[in-house]
């Protein structure tokens, strides 16, 4: 049996049917859909997206990225994509599985090396050819689900060779200037940061620039070359995305979800959420509760 064909039976052993499940793991989300998905934009958290089985496409604006089972996904910092599944079926489901990036760790390992940190011009949205090893000790993370005593003990020690096979690949110096504390990958990182904290509350961009170490200029400038949009629109999709997710996981209404994440014009909820998701909030809920297969975040 290969890697890929062992990653993607632990992974339908634990994730039975379309969705995602959370794990005992704390870094490890697993996700699996039985058909292709319709687009869905979504933030993507810093991790590494490692498909078993199947294909997904991601956008970040004008660019776009196809990955599979030969090819991983490696998002360095926070960004809002469009993704949809794009190969699946009942037979051969798609079947993920999401490693967090621990920043704390990942920090830990560039130190214990000593090596100079260079400037990095990869981008932080990457697709690389898959790595047996990497492959590897992802089946030993998800392996461990069948020994939650083991966790603990063994799950820190495989997510930190996890980080440490990326270092050395050909993302590894991109992850090495995120490290950087005046790198503009890390003051763009903690700007958002500091708007997801607070993405319902008026945006302050002096705030924002304070908390990253940058002037108002140099912001907009490396936060729009690293997410291709601004803080403000950044902040916009934060709240639309989360105003979905009450309406269609709580029973909110469109006009208490928008109150919710900070828009006080109803008609201006309704306008900006038809431009992000393609219709007005009722329709488009109507939209995603007849299909079954639209919410696979990665």
């Amino acid at each position: 049996m290969s890697k890929h064909s062992e990653l993607a039976a632990h992974i339908a052993r634990h994730v039975g049917r379309t969705g995602m499940v959370d794990t005992a793991i704390p870094e490890l989300s697993l996700f699996r859909a039985d058909e292709p998905t319709q687009p869905l934009p979504a933030v993507y958290e810093a991790s590494l997206c490692l498909i078993a089985q199947g294909s997904k496409r991601v956008s970040l604006s004008d660019q776009s990225l196809t990955y599979d089972a030969q090819h991983y996904l490696l998002v360095s910092l926070d960004l809002p994509l469009i993704g949809h599944v794009t190969q699946a079926s009942s037979d051969a489901p798609y079947l993920c599985a999401k490693i967090d990036i621990n920043q704390s760790v990942l920090a830990d390992l560039i130190m214990e090396e000593g090596e100079r940190v260079p400037k990095a011009d990869l981008p932080a949205l990457a697709v690389y050819r898959s790595d047996d090893d990497l492959v590897d000790a992802a089946c030993r993370l998800v392996r461990l689900l069948d020994r939650p005593q083991e966790i603990p003990a063994l799950s820190p020690l495989i997510e930190r060779e996890i980080l440490y096979r990326l270092l050395t690949g050909p993302h590894g110096p991109t992850l090495r200037y995120m490290a950087v504390a005046d790198s503009h990958l890390n003051q763009v990182s903690r700007a958002i940061s500091t708007i997801r904290s607070a993405f319902d509350q008026r945006l302050r961009i002096e705030e924002i620039a304070a908390a990253a170490g940058m002037s108002t200029s140099s912001l907009h400038e490396h936060f729009k070359a690293v997410t291709r949009m601004t803080p403000l629109e950044y902040q916009k999709q934060l709240r639309l995305q989360e105003a979905r997710r009450l309406m269609l996981s709580e029973g909110v209404n469109a006009g208490s979800a928008g109150f919710a994440v900070g828009y006080e014009s109803p008609s201006q909820f309704s306008r900006e959420y038809s431009r992000l998701f393609g219709a007005p909030p009722r329709q488009d809920l109507m939209r995603l509760q007849n299909s079954g297969n639209i919410l696979t975040p990665v």
